[in-house]
């Protein structure tokens, strides 16, 4: 990019926000609208609960590892200077918007709420229009054929 122009991806909403707002809104319709509860029996949603935040939280600080090691900025609209395509990055293009889906799973059943997880969907097509086109484009035009290879490689989730 040239000197002087923006070199970063055009991502203004910061992606924990629809995450959180899912949460707080699920919760919400649940305790003043029309409880949905998930009828899992509280060993079960206590095992099921902590197995997807851990999981959500590995993927987390495996890419902010990652990120680290190379000396990059991970907020979205920061530039960025090469592909990382190692560790979790070969499983996956978006470890951490994948990381908050595992804990919004998880939240979801801790709290034992239908409606949190059913916000998912919605939450991930949010996540894909203020994020992860922005990022696809910008990660095209700066890296070319090399993203390009990369994103054939590797799939946006799993």
């Amino acid at each position: 990019m040239e000197k002087g122009t923006n070199d970063g991806a055009t991502v203004r909403l910061p992606p924990p926000v629809p995450y959180l707002a899912a949460v707080l809104a699920g919760w919400g319709l649940d305790r003043f609208l029309l409880p949905l509860p998930l009828s899992i029996s509280p060993p079960l949603r206590v095992t099921g609960a902590t197995i997807f935040i851990l999981l959500g939280l590995a993927a987390l600080a495996s890419a902010g590892r990652l990120f680290k090691q190379r000396d990059q900025n991970p907020t979205p609209w920061s530039p960025t200077t090469l592909i990382i395509s190692t560790g979790i990055y070969r499983l996956t293009r978006n470890p951490m918007y994948l990381g908050l889906s595992l804990i919004q799973v998880g939240l979801a059943i801790a709290m034992s709420s239908l409606w949190v997880l059913a916000l998912l969907p919605p939450v991930l097509l949010v996540i894909y229009a203020t994020a992860i086109r922005h990022e696809e484009s910008y990660l095209e035009r700066k890296f070319g054929n090399s993203y390009l290879d990369y994103k054939r490689s590797v799939r946006r989730w799993i």
